[in-house]
């Protein structure tokens, strides 16, 4: 312990410098930026994470509901692949979760395996969302509900 006089002359000797050299010392500040440092480590990567697995939930929403419209699609016409006059579904519809304030920059939706009975809507990762998302890749879901994908991780991670 120090005594009470060193501790008086330490504290004198603080207040006599001018308030211009008050501050901290360089150590504080590298010891300041090292914890930073070391809490962005963590921090950046865990965030990226969990951006990457919403964009990947939004886009399973998207395909779902393409499924709902498919659906309907088959109720009014008892088929996937035309209407009632006969004309073709070429393509899905633009709803509203794949503009691109929802999903667009992340997925690109298609349709394929298209007959009377079949369809495959496929979500495939774009942009940022590709080189981010190697674990799932690209989304497929069908008729019957079968959900599948292209990456390395396990379907129920993706899905």
């Amino acid at each position: 312990m120090e005594s009470e006089e060193a501790m008086n002359r330490r504290q004198n000797a603080r207040q006599s410098r001018p308030r211009s050299h008050w501050g901290f010392t360089l150590i504080e500040l590298l010891i300041t930026v090292a914890i930073v440092a070391i809490l962005a480590a963590i921090a950046v990567p865990s965030y990226s994470s969990y951006v990457t697995k919403t964009r990947r939930v939004a886009g399973e929403g998207c395909m779902s509901e393409y499924s709902n419209y498919m659906e309907r699609f088959y109720t009014t016409n008892l088929r996937y692949d035309q209407d009632a006059a006969g004309n073709k579904l070429a393509a899905l519809p633009a709803l509203d979760c794949s503009s691109a304030q929802r999903t667009g920059r992340d997925y690109s939706y298609t349709l394929a395996n298209l007959g009377t009975s079949t369809y495959t809507i496929t979500a495939t990762p774009i942009g940022a969302q590709l080189s981010r998302d190697t674990k799932c890749g690209t989304l497929t879901l069908d008729q019957t509900g079968a959900r599948t994908k292209s990456g390395t991780g396990a379907l129920s991670d993706c899905w």
